[in-house]
């Protein structure tokens, strides 16, 4: 696990950026990971930027969204749908039928779950999968207590998430009570993960994850037994870590 600490969200930005678009230039069929929220952002727009400068292609790539909520249409503003579309892909030269994102509205949620997983195997598995962490340490919609086996599947949001969230819908009432999430186990079997953070508000799970024992109460902490795990968080996420010598470190893009 290499774990590489930059100054602040821009260098984390910048820098997050530049690893994903190292991945297309060396591989421009690469399948690839997003999540949605606020910590990816910058990381998207450089992307964008990198495209429209530097012409890099993304029409080869293949893409899997980590979540979605259950019960909201694709042209719903709180969509991640929607999100991934407004923020990434319709400013890059994607092609529509290689993006993948879970759809919450499908009459049969479980074999959709299945749909979505063999759809991943048949594109040879996730090359590169960004992640976010919550507070908690929890990846995706995979809340502490989650099997560290999981697959993709339908999850019934905590009390907490459907508060934290409502800040996204006029009232509480209107946020979704589900979501349908990737596993766990679907997310470690990427061949590289980029997990993201900054802020202080995430150096309780950033600590959790990189210092405390492996545990279904911190899903994130799973990444410790990954093999190509690449860790990038600002020095506010990692101002609780007791080991500090990740200062500095860079990985060659």
């Amino acid at each position: 696990m290499l774990v590489e600490v930059v100054q602040d969200q821009a260098a984390l930005s910048e820098r997050g950026g530049a690893i994903v678009a190292a991945q297309v230039r060396r591989k421009p069929h690469s399948v690839l990971g997003f999540p949605t929220g606020s910590t990816p952002l910058g990381v998207y727009e450089r992307l964008i930027d990198v495209h429209r400068h530097e012409g890099l292609s993304f029409s080869q790539v293949t893409t899997f969204n980590l979540d979605e909520y259950v019960g909201l249409p694709t042209s719903h503003e709180q969509s991640y749908h929607h999100f991934m579309w407004s923020r990434l892909f319709d400013h890059l030269d994607v092609d529509p039928a290689r993006v993948h994102t879970p759809r919450g509205t499908a009459e049969d949620l479980e074999g959709f779950c299945a749909w979505y997983e063999s759809q991943i195997t048949d594109a040879g598995g996730i090359d590169l999968q960004i992640l976010g962490i919550g507070a908690n340490g929890h990846l995706a919609f995979n809340e502490p207590g989650s099997s560290l086996a999981s697959r993709t599947r339908v999850k019934p949001l905590t009390q907490k998430t459907i508060h934290d969230n409502a800040r996204f819908f006029e009232h509480e009432d209107q946020v979704p009570r589900s979501a349908i999430t990737m596993g766990i186990g679907t997310i470690m079997d990427a061949r590289r993960l980029l997990l993201l953070a900054t802020g202080v508000a995430k150096a309780d799970g950033i600590k959790a994850t990189l210092e405390g024992p492996i545990t279904a109460m911190v899903p994130a902490t799973i990444v410790q037994l990954h093999p190509h795990a690449h860790v990038l968080i600002d020095r506010a996420a990692a101002s609780k870590l007791e080991y500090r010598h990740h200062d500095g470190v860079a990985e060659p893009v």
